[in-house]
């Protein structure tokens, strides 16, 4: 009885989930210097968020002077006309607020989460350094910063254990003249041989309104957020309009292998693809695999791998998804004692596997389930990373409509089995990776090449 009943719980939650439908209501406009404006109401708590996306990331760059939009992540904090140093942060700490920004190949966004009564401080703050950033901008803050982004690549990448893999991946997996060819955070290179007037020219190429969208929700009248927005950043002239990116299609045709000896103690295996960009026909299909292959303990690869023959420490697979392409990646850790030629000997029977036979609808469900969990969890938030404001922007970024909440989710519902080995058949080709080990120094032989 106890049974029947779980399964009758159960089954009414799923065509619960199946039926709701996400309700996020929003008033867009855009503004005649181009800045497209967002506005969300959310009476939970007393709080609001300023979502500020600039459709700017590594990918505009060009080779030779990468790493400016990751520099400028930086350089927006150090003071505009209006704004002293040091004083955007306190002055909004002052308010009861915080704040962050992060870059990444597509875009730069920053946020501001505050008090409902200090609307008007991070609509100031935001627009002071968009629209008047190069009049406080000088040769001795760019180098300030410039040595600040070259420490951040010494700890994060050259002096990190597997910390350059992820660059040498980027630099395989797509060529030269592809804008995701080189990492966010530039050249060492690159950032010693920029002049100021470079970054200068790149600020005023790039960070204009009609270059930008802005978010504000929480706690907020529309009507009267709108007076504000235009108010504070009515004045700012537009830029240039830009062209589209269109890079070539990326078709790798014949299998790389890389060794690499870094400081480590245990060797680290890495095999990625080139997959559709996000939203794409595959995007959500390989997500689910993702999760199929390692989320969790009962996962394939980590079932295999770490609990059931303990040759490896840790493993993931990931769908990384962007707007002009996507990688898909599988990545494991050796435990003491075993290579990683034992680890892909492992992960490519499971992938053979799911190419064979699709896997089990419960596996499949069990993934969607978690996507779905995890979906709802970044509803419950307004501000941060990923809150309803960051996703707004992402939508209007990724899809040109910010309430894209119940068609993304529903691209996971719609996926079978037979989709996820589909696509794994499709796009996870022995003759279309790159497969890259990372040994401890003078330990080629633990390598799966």
């Amino acid at each position: 009885m106890k049974r029947l009943l779980v399964m009758l719980l159960l089954g009414a939650a799923a065509a619960f989930a199946q039926e709701s439908r996400i309700t996020v209501p929003y008033t867009r406009f855009s503004m005649p210097n181009g800045l497209d404006v967002v506005l969300h109401e959310d009476h939970t708590t007393p709080t609001i968020t300023v979502n500020c996306w600039y459709h700017v990331g590594s990918s505009r760059e060009k080779p030779g002077r990468t790493g400016f939009a990751h520099l400028f992540e930086h350089l927006m904090f150090m003071g505009s006309p209006h704004v002293p140093e040091g004083m955007f942060d306190q002055w909004l700490e002052s308010a009861g607020g915080d704040n962050n920004a992060s870059t990444t190949e597509d875009r730069t966004n920053y946020y501001e989460d505050a008090p409902v009564n200090a609307l008007e401080l991070p609509l100031f703050l935001e627009s002071d350094r968009m629209g008047y950033l190069p009049q406080s901008m000088t040769p001795e803050k760019v180098d300030l910063q410039r040595s600040v982004v070259k420490n951040e690549r010494r700890q994060s990448y050259e002096n990190r254990p597997y910390g350059m893999a992820g660059i040498l991946l980027s630099e395989n997996l797509f060529p030269p003249e592809h804008p995701y060819h080189w990492p966010v955070i530039g050249s060492m290179e690159d950032l010693s041989a920029a002049t100021f007037q470079d970054v200068l020219e790149f600020f005023k190429k790039y960070y204009n309104p009609n270059n930008a969208s802005l978010v504000v929700a929480g706690d907020i009248d529309p009507v009267k957020a709108r007076i504000q927005v235009e108010k504070w950043f009515g004045e700012i002239p537009p830029g240039d309009p830009l062209p589209l990116q269109s890079p070539a299609p990326v078709n790798i045709t014949q299998e790389k292998r890389l060794v690499y000896e870094d400081k480590v103690q245990l060797p680290r295996l890495y095999m990625a693809w080139v997959t559709p960009v996000r939203f794409a026909p595959g995007d959500a299909e390989l997500d689910l695999l993702a999760s199929v292959l390692s989320s969790g303990k009962t996962s394939r690869l980590y079932k295999r791998l770490v609990y059931d023959m303990q040759i490896a420490q840790d493993v993931t697979a990931e769908q990384g998804s962007n707007h002009l392409a996507s990688t898909f990646m599988i990545v494991a850790t050796a435990r003491a004692g075993h290579t990683l030629r034992e680890l892909e000997s492992v992960i490519q029977e499971e992938i053979d596997r799911i190419k064979a036979q699709p896997p089990a609808s419960r596996e499949v469900q069990r993934a969607v389930n978690q996507y779905e969990a995890s979906f709802y969890r970044r509803l419950e938030r307004v501000g941060g990373f990923g809150g309803k404001a960051d996703q707004l922007n992402s939508y209007l970024f990724y899809t040109g409509n910010p309430d894209y909440f119940n068609e993304d989710l529903a691209r996971y519902r719609a996926v079978d089995a037979n989709d996820v080995g589909t696509v794994a058949s499709t796009y996870l080709r022995d003759n279309g990776r790159v497969v890259l080990s990372v040994v401890p120094v003078g330990k080629k032989e633990l390598s799966a090449k």
